[in-house]
Formats: C-alpha cells, structure tokens, sequence
C-alpha cells in the first residue's frame, strides 16, 4: 500500500458512490503489507492510541462507538481482544447483540442499541448491531420487506443523530472468504479449546452464504452515511488487525481530544503539598 494513502480511504465503502459488489473485494488481500510490517505499524501505535483514548476520557464532552459485523468466525472476538485490547479499560464497554429477547422484542429494534449508547468520554464496541434487524431479518424472512425498507432510513438518522451529538461511529464489516470460513470451522471442531465456539446454526447459515452477501451490499450501499462502512479483509487476522487499528489512530488523532485544564492555584496547592506541612498525631481530650 502507498504510504500515504489512508487506510480509512482505502478501505471505506463505495456506498455513497454505487453500487457494491462484495465479489470485488478480496478477503485474502493484503494491500501490500508484510505481516512482519504490520506488526510493527501497531506496535508503534498501541501507546499513541491508549493516549488518545484516555483523553478522550478525560476530555469527557464526546464519546466513540465502533461497530463490528461479518459472518460467523470473521473475527468479532478476535478483533476486540488484539486491537481494542490495547485500549484503557476505563469506561469501555463492550455489547454482544444476539438474538432478541422477548422484552426487547415489544420495542422497536433500535431500543436495546440505544440502552448501550456511549455516554460522554465513553468507548462502546458492539459485536453485532442494529444491523442484524436489516441482515438477519431479511435473510430469514423475520419481518417483512416494507418494514426493512423503512428500518434503513431509521437507521441513518440513528446513525445521523449520534454524530450530530458527538459520537463519532466506526464501522467495521469484516469480509471472509467462503473458503476461510469453512477452515476456522473444521478448526473449531478439531481443537477442543475451541469447540465450545462451534455451533450447529452457524451451518444454517452459511447454507444461506449468497443471500447474507447480497444482504451485506444492500447495508453498504444504503447506510454509508453519515458514518461510512469500512470493508476490512479478514481472512488475515494480522491484516485485520492492522487495518482497523489504522483506521481507529486515524480517526482519534482527527478528534484530538484534550486534557481539560482546571483553574488551579497551583502554588497555593503546591505549598500544601512540601514535606514539612505533614501533620501530628491526632489527640483527643
């Protein structure tokens, strides 16, 4: 890759431009990266990220949510443990969306989202969204075409009004290979510390692979702004990893948060603090 290409550009969905097709991306790409390379782009980058983080905790006026979807074994979990554990744990949260309860069921689909929303200084990671009620929901039949048509407009102007408050959304659609994702199967089946991650609907799913494609290309095209899509390759975990990491410096050094700074007498607070002002023992009467 050209080092001064941003990597946010290069990987940003062409949404707002066309149409998409996910048969031109490659999953397995590496856009000139090593893997020797990359390791040493994030390392030079974990410190300037826990920095910025932490002042945007400090600075407490704006927040960041970051969203991560992809087929089953793209790498939501692994994601959240090498990049965003890099992170300090103050105030992060992290949401996994699964199947809706029945409580969440009698609201509308964006009323558990907004139960998990950042607060001001806050980082929120979803594994899994809003989405799932436009990729899910389609695939499967769980609602009908009028109401997924009417839920990517809603949608955007969730999506419209958090930016408009200060949160800044990172969206992150981790693209697998078919064939990647039938490896990391087999290899969960295999390894015993990792078949408790296997689950027999994960086959069910990928029985309907072309249908959650096609579903995918719709909600990159139809909700790419105002918080743009990035398209990270994912057959690579080192490259997945390197490419959100990138975008994620990229966008905190863009907000700049900072230190707030209080007014302090501090002389006044400075001459409390010399070695000679501590005091005795406490007597009582």
């Amino acid at each position: 890759m050209k080092r001064n290409r941003s990597v946010r550009e290069l990987l940003a969905s062409t949404g707002r431009r066309g149409t998409v097709h996910l048969t031109d991306s490659d999953a397995s790409a590496t856009h000139g990266m090593s893997k020797k390379r990359a390791a040493q782009d994030v390392s030079a980058i974990d410190g300037e990220i826990f920095d910025l983080q932490t002042r945007l905790y400090a600075e407490s006026k704006r927040a960041l949510l970051i969203v991560l979807q992809g087929m089953d074994t793209s790498g939501k979990d692994g994601t959240i443990t090498h990049v965003f554990g890099h992170f300090n744990p103050i105030d992060v949260h992290v949401t996994a969306f699964k199947q809706p309860t029945p409580q969440e069921r009698k609201h509308n689909f964006l009323w558990r989202i907004r139960r998990a929303l950042p607060g001001p200084g806050q980082v929120a990671i979803f594994n899994r969204s809003h989405y799932e009620d436009v990729l899910v929901a389609k695939v499967m039949g769980l609602a009908p075409s009028d109401v997924i048509e009417q839920r990517y407009g809603e949608i955007n102007r969730f999506e419209e009004g958090l930016q408009a408050s200060g949160t800044t959304v990172l969206k992150f659609f981790l693209q697998i290979s078919w064939e990647e994702q039938r490896q990391r199967l087999l290899e969960r089946l295999a390894r015993p510390d990792k078949r408790w991650k296997f689950s027999e609907p994960d086959l069910e799913t990928r029985d309907h692979w072309d249908d959650y494609q096609a579903a995918y290309e719709l909600v990159l095209e139809r909700c790419s702004a105002p918080a743009p899509w990035y398209v990270v390759p994912a057959d690579r975990k080192w490259l997945r990893n390197w490419a959100i990491s990138q975008i994620l410096v990229e966008t905190l050094r863009e907000m700049d948060p900072q230190y707030p700074q209080p007014r302090l007498n501090l002389k006044a607070l400075r001459a409390q603090l010399r070695p000679d002002r501590r005091p005795g023992p406490i007597t009582h009467p």
